[in-house]
């Protein structure tokens, strides 16, 4: 099978939509990610999984530590910017919380310190404990096959 096939049979998973942020020697970096999921409650831990050619693995691997916000249907700007289809510089005014800069207004932050990692194919896998959450209504970006999706109103239980 080819690579295309696989992406495309991949992005018929509807996700979430999150931006992945760290900081290293006071600069802040972040990435658009749809790899994001819960891992275990007790203890509280989540997984992202991040390019092995990214940038953004060394920033997290040398940090430590890094922060996942949950965006909100209105935040496909912020989606798009940190994904590098935006290419204009623009000036982020990321909240901090729990010493990490975060995506303003998004449905929810979650600060991570490394739990593990393992390199998995041409991704490493991070595992992160979470060592803080801020939760806000709302509803979510979702990305799905190769768009940006946007739920509305509530679904109905029968």
């Amino acid at each position: 099978m080819d690579s295309r096939l696989f992406r495309t049979a991949m992005g018929k998973f509807a996700t979430g939509v999150t931006v992945i942020t760290t900081a290293v020697d006071d600069e802040i970096y972040g990435m658009t990610a749809n790899a994001f999921m819960s891992v275990s409650v007790d203890p509280k831990l989540v997984l992202i999984s991040i390019d092995e050619k990214a940038h953004m693995n060394n920033y997290v691997k040398s940090a430590g530590k890094f922060a996942v916000s949950i965006l909100n249907e209105d935040q496909q700007d912020m989606s798009a910017y940190f994904a590098g289809q935006l290419k204009q510089h623009r000036t982020v005014p990321f909240n901090w919380f729990n010493d990490m800069p975060t995506i303003p207004n998004s449905l929810a932050n979650l600060t991570c310190k490394v739990y593990d990692s393992v390199i998995a194919g041409d991704h490493t896998l991070y595992i992160g404990e979470v060592t803080d959450i801020l939760i806000a209504d709302g509803e979510p970006l979702t990305f799905f096959s190769g768009k940006y999706k946007q739920i509305h109103g509530p679904a109905e239980v029968k």
